[in-house]
């Protein structure tokens, strides 16, 4: 309503009008600031990428926490394909959420996360957990050549398979008498025997896939070290710290599958990323 509209509309309405201008004229000049102030720093997503014969359920205590913290958390699959196929998939799915980001990758997926999030400028902060951190150039089998073969290496078995095109490949799955010794001894057997069991394998191409591309480079990166890990040798986790100039390694008595065994250090490494990074 116009100023002459209302004195035109009578005594009570002007009346009305004067009251508001007063209130207007005493509001506190911080109020009028606050209009224009930036918000308040936003929670990234955390997006959590299991590795090699696992799924998302790997990481489920490490969301329970994470939400209980108030973070939206998201957990995709990992196809377990090869790092193109891989690595493109997450790509995509990262290019669908707004706001920062803090990427965490398991064991293989360290491999996945450094390619996929090349040029997205929302991933605020790569996590590696137990994780492969080839450069570019490299592959898994190049990078684990520099430092002594893990005992997981002989536990592994290959399964041919065929594509509904008729091409074939080989999945790499671990012999399951020997799962618990060689990849997640700190868990009890009756939990072993159940990851045995629900694994998924991976292709064996995956181990000799280059990658193209090295986030890891450019993005703040934190690193959690097993020390008991005897699927990747800790040595070369250390290297991949040291060599991506890492702001935080944690080093924890923990096997390969840390994530499960040691779910509360790993969700703290993760706030300290999203910490760090600004994002709280």
């Amino acid at each position: 309503m116009t100023v002459s509209g209302i004195l035109t509309s009578g005594q009570g309405r002007l009346a009305l009008g004067v009251a508001v201008l007063s209130a207007l004229a005493v509001m506190p000049t911080h109020a009028a600031d606050d209009i224009g102030r930036a918000p308040a720093a936003q929670k990234p997503t955390v997006v959590l990428v299991h590795g090699a014969f696992a799924d998302g359920s790997s990481w489920n205590a490490v969301v329970q926490r994470l939400q209980q913290d108030g973070y939206q958390v998201i957990a995709p699959p990992n196809t377990l394909r090869g790092i193109p196929q891989d690595s493109t998939y997450l790509n995509s799915l990262l290019k669908t959420i707004k706001g920062p980001i803090v990427l965490v990758g398991h064991s293989y997926a360290g491999e996945v996360i450094s390619q996929a999030a090349a040029g997205v400028d929302n991933v605020k902060a790569l996590v590696y957990v137990n994780a492969i951190m080839p450069d570019k150039g490299e592959s898994f089998a190049s990078l684990s050549g520099k430092f002594p073969a893990a005992p997981l290496t002989k536990a592994l078995k290959q399964v041919p398979f065929r594509n509904g095109d008729g091409t074939t490949g080989t999945d790499v799955y671990i012999q399951p008498a020997k799962l618990h010794a060689t990849f997640a001894q700190d868990l009890s057997q009756q939990q072993a025997s159940v990851m045995a069991s629900t694994q998924r394998p991976i292709a064996q191409s995956a181990f000799t896939d280059k990658v193209t591309e090295a986030a890891w480079r450019d993005k703040p990166v934190y690193v959690l070290v097993g020390k008991q890990d005897r699927a990747i040798d800790p040595s070369l986790e250390r290297y991949e710290a040291k060599r991506a100039h890492a702001r935080k390694t944690v080093e924890i008595n923990s096997s390969h599958v840390s994530l499960v065994s040691h779910p509360q250090a790993v969700t703290e490494l993760i706030l300290s990323a999203a910490h760090d990074s600004g994002q709280q």
